[in-house]
C-alpha cells in the first residue's frame, strides 16, 4: 500500500478520484492546501484523510511514501526538490518544471535521493491508445507518414480570474504549456521524438500575457510530419488526433480531456487488411484509464514491474519541445531538437517582465 499526500486541492481533487479507483494500491493519507476549507471540500469530508495547511509537516511525516504536487507551475520545481530531499517519491502536474535547466537539476536531485519523479500525462491511458500501441507492436502500422492534432478549447475571463493564470510569472506559459502539452505528449508517445519545430503563436482570445492560439509544424526524428492547431477560443472543447501510417490510419473522436478513452477508427490501408487490424484490436484488454491508469502504472513501477509509467525523461522531453516552440515563435523559423545547454532558452523561455 502506497501512502500519498496530495499538495493542492484544485486539480488534486481529480487526482483523489484516481487513487480511490485503486484502493488496493494507494491510500491518500493527507490533503494539504493553504485553504484548508477547500482541502476539506475536496475530500468530501473523508475522515481518513488528514487536512493540513502545513507543507513542511506533511513532508516530515515518515509514513508518507509519495508526494503528489498539484500546485501552480512556478511552485513545481522547488516543491518537487523539497519532497525528494525529504525522501519521498514525487508525482508532479504539468508542466513539471519551467526550463531545461530545472529539468536537469530535478533529475540530479532524484538521482541523489534514490527516489522517482513521475510527470502527469494521464491522457496516455485508455483503451484506444492501448489499441494503437498494440497495432504498432504487431507491425501493422508500418512507416509513419503524417499526424495532425487539434487542441481547440474554450477559456474565457472566468478561467483567468485566478490571479496566477495567464501570466508568465505564475502560469509560466499559455495554451502550449498548459493545454496542448497533452496532445504533444501523445504525439511523441506514438511517433517518438521531435527533430524540428516551426511555431506561430498569438494572443487573440483573452486579455492575458501568454499565448492562447498557436500553429505548429513538426518533423519527427523518424521523418514523419505533424501539425498542431491550438486555440482557447473555440465554441466548445474538442481534442482530435489523426495518425496516417503506411498500413493504416488512426482517428480519435473529439473528447477533449480523455482522447485515449474515446472511440477511435482504425482504417486499414492495402496491403494490410481490415481483418488483420480488427483481429489485433479484439485482443486488447480493457484496463484502467485516465488518472487511474496513470496511477496504476506508477504502482507497478514502484513495485519493480515498470514499463508503462510516465518517466522523468518523458517530462523532460515535453519541456524540451516547449522550449524549442517558444524559441521558434520568438526568433522565427524552424528550431532543431535537442536543445543544447548553450541555447539562450536553456534556462527558460519566460520573457523579461517590463
Amino acid at each position: 500500500m502506497i501512502r500519498v499526500a496530495i499538495i493542492g486541492a484544485g486539480i488534486g481533487a481529480e487526482h483523489l478520484l484516481g487513487y480511490r479507483a485503486l484502493p488496493d494500491r494507494f491510500r491518500v493519507a493527507a490533503m494539504c492546501d493553504l485553504d484548508t476549507a477547500r482541502a476539506e471540500a475536496a475530500t468530501g469530508g473523508d475522515a481518513g484523510i488528514a487536512i493540513s495547511g502545513d507543507l513542511e509537516a506533511v513532508l516530515a511525516d515518515a509514513s508518507v511514501d509519495l508526494i503528489d504536487i498539484c500546485l501552480p507551475p512556478h511552485l513545481h520545481f522547488p516543491v518537487a526538490v523539497q519532497a525528494l530531499e525529504a525522501g519521498k517519491h514525487v508525482i508532479c502536474e504539468k508542466p513539471i518544471v519551467r526550463s531545461l535547466d530545472e529539468a536537469d537539476r530535478l533529475q540530479a536531485a532524484a538521482e541523489v535521493s534514490g527516489k522517482s519523479v513521475f510527470p502527469v500525462f494521464q491522457y496516455r491511458y485508455g483503451h484506444a491508445m492501448a489499441q494503437l500501441i498494440a497495432l504498432q507492436a504487431a507491425g501493422l502500422t508500418g512507416k509513419p507518414y503524417v499526424a495532425s492534432l487539434e487542441t481547440h478549447w474554450n477559456r474565457g475571463a472566468d478561467y483567468y480570474a485566478v490571479p496566477w493564470r495567464g501570466t508568465w510569472s505564475g502560469e509560466s506559459g499559455g495554451a502550449l504549456l498548459g493545454h496542448a502539452i497533452h496532445a504533444h505528449d501523445l504525439l511523441c508517445h506514438v511517433l517518438g521524438p521531435v527533430a524540428e519545430v516551426t511555431a506561430l503563436t498569438d494572443t487573440r482570445v483573452n486579455a492575458i500575457e501568454t499565448e492562447d492560439c498557436a500553429a505548429l509544424a513538426l518533423r519527427m526524428e523518424n521523418g514523419a510530419l505533424a501539425t498542431s492547431s491550438v486555440t482557447l477560443g473555440a465554441g466548445e472543447d474538442t481534442t482530435r488526433l489523426r495518425f496516417c501510417f503506411e498500413g493504416l490510419s488512426a482517428e480519435s473522436g473529439s473528447a477533449p480531456y480523455a482522447p485515449a478513452e474515446d472511440i477511435w477508427r482504425f482504417i486499414a490501408r492495402a496491403p494490410v487488411t481490415q481483418a488483420e487490424v480488427d483481429a489485433v484490436l479484439a485482443k486488447v484488454p480493457q484496463g484502467h484509464a485516465g488518472f487511474a491508469g496513470y496511477l496504476d502504472a506508477i504502482a507497478d513501477a514502484l513495485s519493480g514491474r515498470g514499463g508503462r509509467e510516465v518517466t522523468l525523461q518523458d517530462g523532460r522531453r515535453s519541456i524540451e519541445l516547449v522550449t524549442a516552440i517558444y524559441q521558434s515563435a520568438h526568433d522565427g523559423g524552424p528550431k532543431p531538437l535537442p536543445v543544447s545547454r548553450e541555447s539562450a532558452f536553456y534556462e527558460g523561455w519566460i520573457p523579461d517582465q517590463p
